[in-house]
Order: C-alpha cells, then sequence, then structure tokens
C-alpha cells in the first residue's frame, strides 16, 4: 500500500533529491515558496523549500526505503519505531497553504517607508513617492535628496 513518507535530506539538497527521485519514476512533493534573499548588490524572491531538508515521496514501505540509496538523501524518518507516514489530507492542506500564500505577492504603497538593502545608499530609509515597473523614487528625508531605486534593491523596513 502507497503512503506518503518523509525523507531527510543533506543540507540545501532537496531540489536535487526531488529530480533524482522524479526521474527515477518515484510521486514526490517538495513544497516551495517564495522568500526574499539580499545579496550585496540586490534583493531577490527566490524558491526555497518549506521545510528545510525534507521531501515527500509517495510510495510503498519497501520503495520508499530504497530512496535512501539516492544520493542527498540521508534517511528516512522515522516515528515511533516506523517510518514517517503523512496522511494525504495533510498534504491536501500544505497544496492549499502554497497556493494561498502564491497569491500574496511583496507589494509597497505610496508613502511606505522602506530600507535601501545594497548599494552606495544602503541601510538609508526613505518614503516611497512614486512606483514604476522596476524603479522606485525614494525621497530620503535624511539627507535630502529624492532618488530613484530598483525595486529588487529595498525592502520593507521590518523585514531582516
Amino acid at each position: 500500500m502507497e503512503n506518503w513518507f518523509v525523507l531527510y535530506t543533506a543540507p540545501r539538497a532537496e531540489k536535487l533529491v526531488n529530480e533524482r527521485l522524479t526521474q527515477a519514476g518515484v510521486k514526490t512533493f517538495l513544497p516551495l515558496h517564495l522568500a526574499p534573499r539580499r545579496w550585496s548588490d540586490r534583493l531577490k524572491m527566490v524558491e526555497i523549500p518549506l521545510y528545510a531538508s525534507y521531501i515527500f515521496v509517495y510510495a510503498t514501505d519497501h520503495a520508499a526505503r530504497s530512496c535512501v540509496s539516492v544520493p542527498g538523501v540521508a534517511r528516512l524518518v522515522f516515528h515511533d519505531g516506523k517510518p514517517a507516514t503523512i496522511n494525504e489530507k495533510e498534504i491536501a492542506a500544505i497544496h492549499t497553504f502554497l497556493e494561498h500564500a502564491r497569491n500574496k505577492e511583496l507589494r509597497y504603497d505610496i508613502d511606505e517607508q522602506v530600507l535601501i538593502a545594497c548599494g552606495p545608499l544602503k541601510n538609508i530609509s526613505g518614503k516611497i513617492k512614486r512606483i514604476g515597473k522596476k524603479c522606485m523614487l525614494l525621497h530620503l528625508e535624511q539627507i535630502g535628496l529624492t532618488v530613484s531605486v530598483e525595486i529588487d534593491k529595498v525592502m520593507k523596513k521590518n523585514w531582516k
């Protein structure tokens, strides 16, 4: 009988393990969500696993145990001495959550205070005066300037 089993992967290997298992014909579920990540020169939304180092596989007990031989899989997760299973309702709830979260995009509003995340004006806050497709006009009260900044180089003040 097939169930959803939980595999624990090597750190940051979830996507690679998902690809390898899918190529091997195993039905997988790797819940991904968009999250902001900061580099020295920009702020970008990237897809990351909802549960770090975990991936779900729909298989028989024997097939789930054999998944451990796939490079990047650390182990099968156990609970009470048996391989941990997740019921279909829980998997559906995760799908529903991700679908609702996907529709919530990062939005900025006029007169909202934001922080410049990178570049020569890094860590200076400004008030949004106008929002374009790629840039926004910010009034930087600290230094008395109005500047145009790329949207991916600013972040909400309360986000760290």
